[in-house]
Parts: structure tokens; C-alpha cells; sequence
């Protein structure tokens, strides 16, 4: 194959650069967007009045779950539908009060071990009738332990640049650029550190367990962060035998892995991950043992 400097033009390193940030930025809105971890919204009228409602989705486990709603001074009780998901068990109520004169009604759900799921709806009672939010199925959230700041930031902010190397490594590749193979190597280096070393220390203090993916598990964030990893592990072993940075087959990997590791950055984190099985925390086992992946 011919070189692309070969045939008069090759984009200058800043645009190719403006171009791997644009992706990664649109990639990372994609993952907030899209994450099951985050607030469901919506608007209900109740009482003739329009309401805007924000409902959690994720909690601290050991911190029990403050669900708020801005309902307005016609609504007379307002009641906290909840009951543990999975399980065959009638919703539990909790009434919502004011902490305030104005303020929102207020209720809360019972803390749970980590990864233990919880499904709720909030009832607003008025002089004109029952108001439910959300009106069709409940919000399904999950518990959490507490990830420290400084094992959380380090890890987000690596793996948001190996998304950044990855891209232009690719892009790069594409016009033979000689920069190549440093780019797959510092790419390389911000997956295993941000994703195979801090991701397994992330889901540890989040679920009391380092790595839940293949071939162990089926938690889709740990299996992903794998596949990119591998890919890239390829593509660094193939450019280090290249003949040079036209070599087809070498360039041909670094391509492969950049398209591979956006792909799955867009499928949405937290996806098929952990989930207290409580038939199983029921019958005496412990909440570790009773966590199971793929839900």
C-alpha cells in the first residue's frame, strides 16, 4: 500500500487531534446518556399543575436512598411505593413529608448490601384523585459501596484518555504516521493502568469484587475493558515487527483496535453488571456470595 505523504497531503497532527477529542467527547456524553445508573425524568400534571420529577437511579449502600419529589401544595399525602428487585414481595409504603414549608416531599428507602436492587413509584394523593410517577413501569435502581475520590478520578480520567490515544493512534494509522506505535504503546499503557488496574479496585469498593467479566463472570464493563486491552495488546506486538509505518498488516491492527475500543465505549457502562440475588441472601448466604453478574 502506498504512503498517504506519498500522494501529496496527510492531515496535520492538531486535526487529527481536534478529531480523536470530538469522538471521545461524543462518546463519553453517549456513556452518561445511556448508562441504567442514570436519574430517570419526566413531567406529570397533578392537580392541574405541571411537575417535573427527577428519581435516583444509584445509592451509597449503607445510606439509605432520598427520594424527593417538588410536588405542589395540593397534593394532601404522598406515599414511597418500594420493594427489593428481583423479588415475589409486595411493594412496602413509606410516607413523604416536607423537611420544609415549600419544600419537596421526601421519602426514603432502607439501605442494602452492594448490588442490591430496589424498585419503587411514588403516589400522590389529591382532593381530585391518586397521581403516580412515573405512570408506567417502577424505577429500578441499585446500591453501591462508596468509591474513594481518589481511586474514582484516576481511573475515569485514564480511561477517558486511552479513549483519546486510542482514536488518534487509529487515525493516525490510517495515514501511516510515524508516530504510531508510540501512541499504541502510551494507549496501551492508559488502558492497563486505568482499566485492568484501577477498574478492578473501582468495582471492589463498589462490590466486593475485583474483576466480574470473562472468563469468571458476565459483567459487560469488565468484559469490554478486556477486549480493548486485548486488541490493543495486538496491535502494540504487530507495530513493533512492522517494517516500518507502512507496513499494511501493522497499521491494519492499530485501525482495528481504534474502531474496536469505540465500539466498546459505546456500549453503556455499568450494563449487565452486578445484582443482589435475594432469594439467595434470604436462604443465609452471605451479600458477597449472594451477588451474581449479568443482570
Amino acid at each position: 500500500m502506498a504512503n498517504h505523504h506519498d500522494r501529496g497531503w496527510s492531515p496535520p497532527s492538531p486535526l487529527l487531534w481536534a478529531a480523536a477529542a470530538v469522538l471521545t467527547l461524543a462518546a463519553a456524553s453517549w456513556q452518561r446518556l445511556s448508562g441504567p445508573t442514570r436519574p430517570r425524568t419526566g413531567e406529570t400534571t397533578v392537580a392541574g399543575t405541571s411537575l417535573s420529577w427527577r428519581l435516583l437511579r444509584a445509592g451509597v449502600s449503607g445510606q439509605p436512598l432520598r427520594v424527593e419529589v417538588d410536588a405542589p401544595e395540593a397534593v394532601l399525602i404522598g406515599t414511597l411505593r418500594w420493594r427489593r428487585y428481583p423479588a415475589d414481595e409486595r411493594f412496602s409504603g413509606t410516607s413523604m413529608i416536607r423537611d420544609s414549608e415549600g419544600g419537596p416531599l421526601v421519602g426514603l428507602i432502607p439501605p442494602q448490601p452492594p448490588a442490591g436492587k430496589v424498585e419503587y413509584y411514588v403516589v400522590l394523593a389529591t382532593r381530585s384523585g391518586l397521581v403516580r410517577i412515573p405512570e408506567d413501569a417502577p424505577v429500578v435502581m441499585r446500591f453501591e459501596g462508596e468509591v474513594p475520590v481518589a481511586v474514582l478520578a484516576p481511573h475515569v480520567v485514564l480511561m477517558l484518555l486511552a479513549m483519546l490515544l486510542s482514536l488518534r493512534t487509529g487515525l493516525g494509522a490510517v495515514f501511516s504516521r510515524p508516530d504510531t506505535l508510540r501512541l499504541a504503546v502510551a494507549t496501551l499503557a492508559a488502558l492497563t493502568v486505568g482499566g485492568m488496574i484501577l477498574g478492578p479496585v473501582v468495582r471492589k469498593f463498589a462490590f466486593d469484587a475485583f474483576w466480574t467479566g470473562w472468563p469468571f463472570g458476565e459483567d459487560v464493563t469488565d468484559s469490554k475493558t478486556l477486549v480493548a486491552w486485548l486488541v490493543w495488546l495486538v496491535a502494540v506486538v504487530a507495530l513493533r515487527g512492522a517494517r516500518g509505518a507502512t507496513d499494511r498488516f501493522a497499521r491494519t491492527t492499530a485501525v482495528v483496535a481504534g474502531i474496536v475500543t469505540l465500539a466498546v465505549f459505546l456500549v453503556p457502562h455499568s450494563l449487565g453488571g452486578s445484582e443482589l440475588d435475594y432469594a439467595r441472601l434470604d436462604a443465609g448466604a452471605s451479600p458477597t456470595d449472594a451477588v451474581r453478574t449479568g443482570r
